[in-house]
């Protein structure tokens, strides 16, 4: 089959569960159909990543997405006249419709598989101008944004909380129509798919149930061999993009709440903070004269985060708000590091706790359940054994992903009938 993928970063290098998860999806689908693969690329994706992707690909499209603060104003703005979540708003980029009406129309593509909500109106774009052969669409969703979104409200104050209340009251009226238009929908977790079937009267939930498929983010044991860890003491890491404010908003509980408790009885530990664009609240944890400098560092990006990784005996996801799966924890399981974890940040990940990662989620127990992993190598070297074993079981991409076979066949999935939509503009 002529596939049409569509990404709203590029997929590669692996950083990041987005890329992760693209990545991997893509590679399963070029074993056995001829894909076309469209992203939008920023300042620093780099021409030898998208050359890798060219590997097996049958060709690779980007267009420049560029990002600003005038552009986020100027997203509000529209929004408010267009009803549409500025995510969405923001990201409408003429120069894409225009790639994207000269392949569906010069090439038959049978099916289009949009990555992530932020693509989800050029899959139906694509769609809507293909001419007389009209492929089929499946959405992989990631995640149920209006719940993501609506969790950051929840812990934001004065006007933020309002905008982003209103954010995650146009994600769901857009979620839910993006439901009904695409042909099939995967979703990350189990979770997902129930929070966006909600969106819908009881009617239409029975009626479109089947169309969702749950399929978690995997990853490559077989490419990614355990680390080999070095121990030089205390050392607690975590490890995510800055400018995600979920990730944000953990770290900066962990290092104001929890960190104090750890050092009363390992004075010692040091917590290592490594992502990128980290925001100005974050780099001044590390600053002179910050209460707590000596024990914390902020790296930024780190090309290579291997060997700070090998040195760290707890793995951090202290993750409060948000919604899909954390593919850091598979990352982490992976490289065989022992991970402590909040409740939502494992939330849509088969776990054995106390087996292969620690949950905890107010600071006392958080701090507790990482002061166990400073000092007891044997609890250390049970989750490093166990995680990687469950991860090699459970989420492999090779095994895994066989499940898209199933809707990657002639005539299916069936397509949904042709109908008005918030999506296109």
């Amino acid at each position: 089959m002529r596939v049409l993928f569509l990404t709203q970063v590029l997929p590669y290098p692996l950083v990041g569960g987005a890329k992760i998860r693209a990545y991997y999806m893509l590679r399963y689908l070029a074993q056995a159909h001829e894909v076309t693969l469209v992203s939008f690329v920023r300042d620093d994706d780099r021409p030898e990543d998208v050359a890798h992707l060219r590997q097996f690909c049958a060709a690779v499209h980007t267009v420049p997405l560029r990002r600003s603060r005038w552009q986020d104003g100027a997203a509000l703005l529209q929004s408010v006249g267009r009803r549409q979540p500025v995510v969405i708003v923001r990201d409408d980029v003429a120069a894409m419709r225009r790639l994207l009406r000269q392949l569906a129309q010069a090439t038959p593509f049978d099916g289009v598989h949009a990555d992530q909500t932020a693509m989800a109106q050029y899959g139906l774009w694509a769609q809507a101008v293909a001419g007389e052969k009209r492929p089929f669409t499946i959405l992989d969703q990631h995640n149920a944004m209006y719940v993501l979104v609506g969790r950051q409200a929840a812990l934001e104050r004065g006007a933020r909380r309002w905008v982003w209340q209103r954010e995650a009251r146009l994600l769901a009226r857009y979620e839910a129509d993006l439901c009904r238009r695409y042909d099939h929908v995967l979703t990350v977790t189990a979770e997902d798919k129930a929070a966006l079937l909600r969106l819908l009267p009881a009617q239409e939930q029975a009626a479109l149930a089947d169309k969702f498929t749950p399929l978690p983010i995997c990853g490559d044991p077989l490419e990614r061999p355990l680390l080999p860890l070095v121990d030089e003491g205390p050392h607690i890491i975590h490890l995510g993009t800055m400018f995600w404010p979920p990730n944000v908003e953990g770290v900066l509980w962990f290092a104001r709440e929890v960190l104090p408790l750890i050092l009363r009885q390992t004075p010692a530990a040091h917590f290592t903070i490594v992502g990128k664009n980290p925001p100005p609240e974050v780099r001044a944890l590390a600053e002179p004269g910050a209460p707590l400098a000596g024990n914390i560092s902020v790296t930024g990006f780190v090309e290579d985060p291997a060997p700070l990784l090998a040195r760290s005996r707890a793995f951090i996801v202290p993750v409060r708000a948000g919604g899909g799966m954390r593919v850091k924890i598979v990352d982490g399981w992976q490289w065989g590091l022992p991970i402590v974890s909040t409740t939502i940040g494992a939330e849509g990940i088969q776990t054995r706790p106390g087996e292969n990662i620690l949950l905890a989620d107010d600071p006392a127990d958080f701090a507790t359940a990482v002061g166990q992993l400073l000092g007891d190598k044997g609890l250390r070297e049970r989750l490093r054994k166990n995680g990687r074993s469950w991860v090699e079981t459970t989420y492999n991409w090779r095994t895994v992903y066989a499940q898209l076979d199933n809707l990657y066949t002639p005539g299916a999935p069936a397509r949904s009938p042709r109908r008005p939509s918030l999506a296109i503009s």
